[in-house]
């Protein structure tokens, strides 16, 4: 069992930066973890995924750039920084965790864990 709990985001204006945390608890089997997001009246896309063993990451190609996940692996603390948001980018951001065994870690992963979400809005 895993339990996922983001944290930082808000309300900023648009060239800003955020950075999004989320506490990881619980044995994750594969190491791997990701961020989501769903915009109002969009379904949930995947923006970016790690593999906290290998620390090797994988992003969208419209994340590429300004998204950075990273990790603080004694802590167990995932994170998202966002750089330059655009208005675009508002969303609700989820936390995810552990794909099926064999699967590859990917930011369009299925993960089979997420968190409760935290909402970035971005004001022009």
């Amino acid at each position: 069992q895993v339990q996922l709990v983001e944290s930082g985001g808000g309300s900023v204006q648009a060239g800003g930066s955020l950075r999004l945390s989320c506490i990881v608890s619980g044995y994750t089997n594969t190491g791997c973890v990701g961020w989501a997001r769903q915009a109002p009246g969009k379904t949930r896309a995947g923006v970016a995924a790690l593999n906290m063993a290998a620390s090797t990451t994988n992003y969208a190609d419209s994340t590429k750039g300004r998204f950075t996940i990273s990790h603080d692996n004694t802590k167990k603390i995932l994170f998202l920084t966002i750089e330059d948001l655009r208005p675009d980018d508002s969303a609700i951001y989820y936390c995810a965790a552990e794909v099926p065994r064999g699967d590859a870690c990917r930011w369009d992963a299925n993960f089979g864990y997420w968190g409760q979400g935290t909402q970035v809005t971005v004001s022009s």
